[in-house]
């Protein structure tokens, strides 16, 4: 009877050992998460869908840089080659990973570069990617890309506009900002607040260094600017001037 028992616990631990041994098969590395990632990056220029529809699982869910969710075949179907005079590259950089058995987080940056006939333009994204191992093949099942922002591109200052816009405007009751011109350089300031240099980006139209958004200069029908706009994402917050 006691070696019944004993043979019994043999064969149970042979079974918990082999259970352990399959799940540790075909691991994934940091490393070669980064690979098929740059491999997949790689393929975008000339528009290859090989490699997203290797790694790419079935149900993935993945969210684009403009918020626009994508199922497998609407992300597959955004591939296609760049049209002639544009040269694109994109490198996978910044990586971090958490690996947990079956599961893998990819965290990443993302640098673009595009040349358009010539003319090089670059743009910054940060992804989320999860990578799971099904049937013993890890796949991405979600992805999440964030864009940086980046300030446009400054205007020529045109300093003979500034005396227009100089003075102070109202939100609210009590909710100020002025705006002054100070050493040739125009600044908004809410409130008790730092204030901050407006840089030109055309005609009426400034912006805050490292701020999203534009502050607009809204003139009447006399020419005269009577409020200042604070526009984000389309939406705008008006303050009247005084």
């Amino acid at each position: 009877m006691a070696a019944g028992k004993s043979l019994f616990a043999v064969v149970l631990m042979f079974v918990a050992l082999a259970g352990c041994g399959s799940r540790s098969t075909n691991p994934i590395t940091q490393e070669e998460l980064v690979r098929r990632t740059q491999e997949m990056m790689d393929a975008v220029a000339p528009g290859q869908k090989g490699p997203w529809q290797e790694y790419l699982a079935e149900d993935v869910i993945y969210f684009d840089e403009k918020g626009r969710l994508h199922d497998k075949a609407s992300m597959i179907g955004e591939l296609s080659p760049l049209p002639a005079g544009y040269v694109g590259k994109i490198k996978v950089a910044n990586a971090r990973s958490h690996i947990e058995g079956d599961t893998a987080i990819l965290s990443y940056d993302i640098d673009e570069a595009l040349t358009i006939y010539g003319q090089k333009l670059g743009a910054r994204f940060h992804a989320t990617d999860t990578w799971m191992r099904r049937g013993g093949r890890w796949q991405m099942v979600a992805a999440q890309v964030l864009r940086y922002y980046g300030d446009p591109a400054e205007g020529k200052p045109d300093p003979e506009r500034y005396g227009d816009y100089v003075g102070t405007y109202e939100l609210a009751p009590g909710v100020t900002r002025t705006v002054t011109m100070e050493g040739g350089k125009l600044f908004s300031r809410r409130g008790e607040r730092p204030k901050e240099e407006l840089l030109t980006e055309s005609g009426d139209v400034y912006f805050r260094k490292g701020v999203e958004g534009r502050v607009l200069f809204r003139r009447n029908e006399r020419g005269k600017v009577d409020a200042v706009i604070d526009r984000r994402n389309y939406e705008d917050i008006v303050w009247t001037k005084k």
